[in-house]
């Protein structure tokens, strides 16, 4: 099996440019570091480093090993650093930004044990609609809804749900929706980030997939999946909403879904994350 200590001695002579550094550098004599790259060689059965009197000189399989090396001592480090805060308090910042309707509904509980484990670490949470620019800002993690087009961050699905078109009692009882022909010329409330003409696939209780069109400008447009559902609760039309969001009030009977025979394709919430794995924080890995 591979001595880790001996691959860190072997990148801190690579690093440094000579064994006498990585020896004063690593708090051992020359002859020790000597000793140990001998050894890894040996092991390994090639040979990484050309030795003459005034340079060294990595072989192709010294250039493989020191890449792949640096990644793994990386990865054995983050593990270390994990198992330790598994068992001890978290310090520093954490910045994290959601929706604010997901937010407060999912995030925050989850964020408020979070917090109560590890009572040194400070929390910024930012309730936002907006699409943040993630380094710029310094935020560690953004939960949004939809697919990521920015390839400087990473992400990950954390969550899948059912979209509902709803509407208030009164504005379908003015307005009654039959069909998907029906409910595409219906009055919509639309938010403002959705691409128009406003496109979804949706599937009968037979399974079968049919397309529904918006054309028409949308008479309302919001920023936001609260003001929908406001408005939609006010009687102004139709308003698309996330099913965690809207199930209270379809159960009150304050809005009601007008094709209850036809399901929409489900959405999902992605966490995103700047950067890529050796940039990321430890208390944003841990979270």
């Amino acid at each position: 099996m591979l001595n880790l200590q001996r691959m860190s001695l072997f990148i801190a002579v690579v690093d440094s440019g000579s064994f006498t550094a990585a020896a004063a550098a690593s708090g051992q004599t020359k002859a020790v570091v000597s000793f140990n790259i001998r050894q890894l060689e040996k092991e390994l059965g090639v040979t990484l480093l050309l030795r003459s009197t005034r340079r060294l000189t990595l072989t192709d399989a010294g250039v493989l090993f020191y890449q792949k090396g640096v990644n793994l001592l990386n990865a054995a480090k983050n593990l270390q650093d994990e198992v330790r805060a598994s068992h001890s308090g978290l310090g520093g910042e954490l910045r994290i930004t959601t929706t604010p309707e997901f937010g407060e509904q999912v995030v925050i509980p989850v964020l408020a044990q979070f917090s109560q484990r590890h009572p040194d670490l400070r929390i910024r949470h930012m309730s936002s609609s907006h699409h943040a620019d993630l380094i710029a800002e310094r935020f560690d993690v953004a939960i949004r809804l939809g697919s990521l087009a920015d390839s400087r961050y990473r992400a990950a699905l954390i969550s899948r749900f059912t979209i509902l078109p709803v509407a208030a009692p009164q504005w379908l009882a003015r307005h009654p929706v039959s069909s998907l022909e029906s409910l595409a010329q219906a009055e919509w409330i639309i938010h403002k980030r959705l691409p128009t003409p406003l496109r979804w696939t949706v599937t009968n209780n037979h399974g079968q997939h049919s397309r529904l069109e918006i054309s028409k400008a949308g008479k309302i447009s919001v920023d936001s999946a609260r003001s929908l559902m406001a408005f939609a609760l006010a009687g102004s039309g139709v308003a698309l909403l996330p099913q965690w969001l809207v199930n209270t009030a379809l159960g009150g009977g304050n809005v009601n879904s007008p094709v209850t025979r036809l399901s929409f394709s489900p959405s999902g919430h992605l966490c995103r994350l700047p950067g890529r794995p050796p940039c990321i924080d430890k208390s944003t890995r841990i979270y």
